[in-house]
């Protein structure tokens, strides 16, 4: 017993320092954004002011993933019998969706700017490129080791991963035209942004969405699982399936199990664990539920329209 307390409060602290690493991210956000606005309006900056509007999506898209990082460790209740597992899933897709939003506002803008180039004041814009570059590396750093196992995590770091990025393609376009008066660089730079911001905002939309549609993740083959579980000992059929994903870390199979005979309760459990070991250690599985059945006329088809 003494193992899992010390299991659950490592856990715990993980969770706490996971929050704790978002809100920084915020507030760094928010001054990062009111700076590049003003600045932008000053200066003239398109790019400056697509970076800031990016800024401000990085701000909303880390109050959701906090929200939701809080949300998801309630417990789960009579009226949510999963408690609020999905929020992070639902918050990725929230977040991926602004992503791409916001690219096409942005190359809307650009095409605009493009056809009527200005004169703009690139001392700020380089400035301004410096203080979100180091702003967002700083929080692209607090997030890293997360986001490799948190889709919720994972896009808020996308977020301010691309929103670098274009600060640091801001602050080369700020050079350009403060050296050889390339003004028109800061609406091709705006363009490029935007393409980018599409190219991983919908990878992580769809990502997001297939999780949210409970369709079965990619990495598992049903054919090649129900084959290998048809081998067990007593077992005819494993049908009826269903996988998916309840969260990031929760993997789920449902299915119907015809045996071959008409066995004991005790002797269904020996063969349900020794399912479920193979179905966690081969398929990172870790939550089962099999219905037993001998002789029962239904349909056999591993994938069945309920």
């Amino acid at each position: 017993m003494s193992h899992n307390h010390g299991h659950n409060h490592s856990q715990h602290h993980h969770h706490d320092m996971k929050d704790k690493n978002l809100l920084i991210s915020i507030l760094l956000n928010i001054v990062i954004t009111v700076a590049q606005v003003i600045g932008g309006l000053i200066s003239g900056s398109l790019s400056l002011l697509s970076d800031a509007l990016h800024n401000f999506s990085d701000v909303i898209s880390l109050v959701v993933s906090y929200l939701a990082s809080k949300l998801s460790k309630r417990k789960a209740s009579e009226h949510r019998t999963f408690g609020y597992k999905r929020a992070e899933i639902l918050a990725a897709f929230i977040n991926a969706s602004t992503l791409v939003i916001v690219a096409f506002i942005l190359i809307k803008e650009a095409v605009v700017r493009f056809q009527n180039p200005q004169v703009i004041e690139s001392n700020l814009v380089i400035v301004l490129a410096l203080l979100a570059i180091a702003g967002n590396g700083f929080s692209v750093l607090l997030l890293k080791k997360d986001a490799g196992n948190n889709i919720n995590i994972k896009s808020a770091y996308i977020h301010l991963l691309t929103d670098m990025l274009a600060s640091v393609a801001v602050f080369i376009g700020g050079m350009l035209m403060k050296y050889y008066q390339l003004f028109w660089v800061d609406s091709l730079l705006t363009f490029l942004i935007a393409l980018y911001l599409i190219w991983v905002g919908f990878d992580l939309l769809k990502t997001s969405t297939k999780m949210l549609m409970l369709f079965t993740p990619e990495h598992i083959d049903i054919n090649s699982l129900v084959s290998d579980v048809n081998k067990f000992e007593k077992v005819k059929l494993l049908h009826h399936v269903h996988i998916w994903n309840l969260s990031d870390n929760e993997l789920h199979l449902e299915a119907h199990l015809d045996l071959e005979e008409n066995v004991l309760i005790t002797e269904f459990d020996a063969i349900l664990s020794r399912i479920e070991t193979y179905l966690h250690e081969n398929h990172d599985i870790n939550h089962v539920t099999i219905q037993p059945e001998f002789d029962k006329n239904d349909s056999k088809d591993i994938i069945v329209q309920d």
